[in-house]
């Protein structure tokens, strides 16, 4: 059997990179981490159920937050003709409101701020010669999925703003999310590519990524129904491994999306398999690469040890916050590895 093992990051083959190359792979790596911190922003945002209180669409103008009391005063009350405020934040102080205002307009403001960081390089690059061909159109396809984010973002709050709602759809919300990830992804893979030379990656290597971002997709669907409030025990929940109800809703597959047991069983258990599977990778790397083995290892632990620890604790937002950061960093080592995995795997063959 070949020996896929990969080197840790910090040990990954440099073949020589023109000065072009890394100069775009550091851009790329600074891309990634404004998303890495978009995606702890938009949890937070959602934790502190915020996310309904700009009831606008405004891409240009709503840049700037109100600057008067006025227009405080003009946005309160436009968020007081919404189901979410009657049904729930009834009486809410002007004061209360700026605190959840806050983080749905940064939460749009940083939004705005990694277009213009994309952007204005990614032309630069293009007009110097330095960014052409088929990486070019990659990444313009790249930068045409964040611009949809916005539009995907304000669907997903318009499902909020319907009647008797009080929260987001979960479906948008799940939808909203993987887009981020799958942006943060790609932009990862180019910028390793670049860096550190192109890989085909490995086949076991993709298949955990992709049942790690799964896990990372169930979790969306627990937050969006407030799934994690309740069977706050582990590892049973009210006393049983499957819980009473899990297939209560017909048809039956609505259960995976819309039944709040259904849905919590699936992510825990998702999360264990994601372990178990991010172990077996990591045991397979050990020999060739120690450190980057148990560090893939590791943040696989801590993001299940967040996940149980924000369901006993019956989710904090600092530790729910922390268990959403961790699904990217988990995310992250799982493809740094498959990367090198692939680069390794070349070398052999060669």
């Amino acid at each position: 059997m070949v020996d896929i093992a990969a080197p840790q990051t910090a040990a990954l083959p440099r073949a020589p990179a023109r000065n072009a190359d890394r100069a775009i792979a550091t851009w790329l790596f600074l891309c990634c981490s404004m998303i890495f911190a978009m995606v702890v922003i938009g949890g937070i945002t959602r934790l502190t159920e915020s996310g309904l209180s700009i009831v606008e669409w405004r891409p240009v103008s709503g840049i700037l937050p109100p600057l008067s009391d006025a227009a405080w005063q003009a946005e309160f009350d436009k968020y007081r003709q919404i189901d979410q405020y009657r049904l729930m934040n009834a009486g809410m102080s002007l004061e209360a409101f700026k605190t959840i205002y806050f983080w749905e307009w940064f939460h749009r403001f940083w939004g705005r701020l990694i277009g213009i960081v994309f952007a204005v390089p990614f032309f630069w690059f293009v007009l110097r010669g330095q960014l052409r061909g088929r990486r070019a159109v990659k990444l313009f396809a790249l930068f045409c999925l964040g611009g949809l984010q916005g539009l995907i973002g304000w669907w997903m709050v318009s499902s909020g703003l319907k009647p008797d709602m009080l929260a987001v759809s979960q479906y948008r919300l799940a939808t909203h999310l993987s887009l981020a990830l799958a942006l943060y992804l790609g932009l990862l893979w180019t910028a390793l590519g670049l860096r550190f030379g192109q890989s085909s990656g490995t086949r076991a290597g993709f298949a955990v990524l992709a049942l790690v971002f799964a896990t990372a997709m169930a979790g969306a669907f627990v937050a969006g129904l407030d799934a994690g409030l309740a069977f706050n025990t582990f590892p049973l929940m009210d006393g049983a491994l499957v819980p009473a109800g899990y297939g209560d809703i017909a048809p039956f597959w609505k259960n995976l999306f819309e039944n709040h047991a259904a849905v919590q069983f699936n992510h825990r258990w998702l999360g264990i398999a994601s372990l178990v599977a991010i172990s077996l990778l990591a045991w397979r790397l050990f020999k060739a690469v120690p450190r980057a083995a148990l560090a893939m290892a590791f943040a696989g632990v801590v993001q299940v040890a967040l996940g149980i620890a924000t369901l006993l604790l019956w989710v904090p937002i600092p530790l729910a916050a922390a268990h959403q950061a961790g699904s990217v960093v988990l995310l992250t080592a799982v493809a740094v590895a498959v990367h090198a995995a692939g680069l390794k795997q070349a070398q052999r063959e060669e």
